[in-house]
């Protein structure tokens, strides 16, 4: 199911980084997917968010790969889109 306008939005404002790098691409991320995601896709990105800015960056660049409770398809999915940007 597609998410609600209210859930992007909060997820949008979440999203909201103190890297520069982190923001430029989710940005990218939100412009090309936000209308396409699931609630499913909207909760996973939550969990890639709750981390610290430079855990994060070191997932979107590929320095390290997800484990523990991100070693899940739904947050990989996300992940690997959020790569491409």
């Amino acid at each position: 199911m597609i998410a609600d306008a209210q859930t992007l939005s909060r997820l949008r404002w979440s999203a909201r980084r103190g890297l520069l790098e982190n923001d430029l691409i989710i940005e990218r991320f939100f412009n090309r997917y936000i209308n396409t995601l699931t609630v499913e896709d909207v909760f996973a990105m939550d969990q890639l968010l709750d981390l610290s800015d430079n855990d994060l960056l070191d997932l979107l660049l590929k320095r390290i790969e997800p484990k523990g409770a991100l070693d899940k398809p739904d947050v990989i999915k996300i992940l690997q889109m959020l790569r491409q940007m």
